[in-house]
């Protein structure tokens, strides 16, 4: 699935979205570790523990290689500052992608994600010959719903009570694009 065996990096008109290095560590649990983000996500810990950010970054290489996942840190063009990540989980065997991304809460609201996620689902169609992208997000994060439907991605449907977080059985939405819908 990959041509090249070295990680990408993809640049927008307001970001360069590179791969991870260990010393993004501090930066990645400073934003991640916040409650608003992790109460958001699915998989991201709250309160973040001290190594987890290594960890994650560590094992970011070896997802590549096996052709698992691509994981982007989004930095801003002008000052290089790491303000969130997202990527791509794959599946080979059926040629589809989850899309998946976080943002420290600074930068929520300014349509950063938007255009990150359109260079992430562009590199998941030209370049790993992917046929669908999906995505999904809790009910209670409309925010992340319309990231999606500002990427082209259709609403498919909801799953009830879908993911337990912190206890607490959560709705899940999904969202999904298919390559021959795909407008760059």
């Amino acid at each position: 699935m990959n041509e090249s065996h070295e990680r990408p990096t993809l640049t927008t008109a307001r970001f360069i979205l590179r791969p991870f290095v260990l010393a993004d560590a501090a930066r990645v649990q400073q934003l991640a570790g916040v409650r608003e983000v992790g109460e958001m996500t699915g998989h991201i810990p709250y309160p973040y523990p001290d190594g987890a950010a290594e960890e994650w970054i560590a094992a970011q290489e070896m997802e590549w290689q096996h052709g698992e996942a691509v994981t982007f840190a989004i930095t801003q063009c002008d000052t290089r500052e790491l303000i969130g990540a997202i990527g791509l989980t794959i599946y080979r065997e059926n040629r589809r992608a989850e899309l998946g991304y976080w943002l420290g809460v600074p930068y929520w609201n300014q349509g950063y994600m938007t255009e990150a996620a359109r260079a992430v689902i562009r590199f998941g169609f030209e370049n790993l010959n992917l046929n669908r992208v999906y995505a999904s997000h809790f009910v209670r994060n409309p925010a992340s719903g319309r990231v999606m439907q500002k990427c082209g991605m259709r609403y498919e449907g909801t799953l009830r009570q879908h993911f337990v977080r912190w206890g607490q059985a959560e709705d899940l939405v999904y969202y999904g694009i298919l390559k021959s819908e795909w407008i760059s």
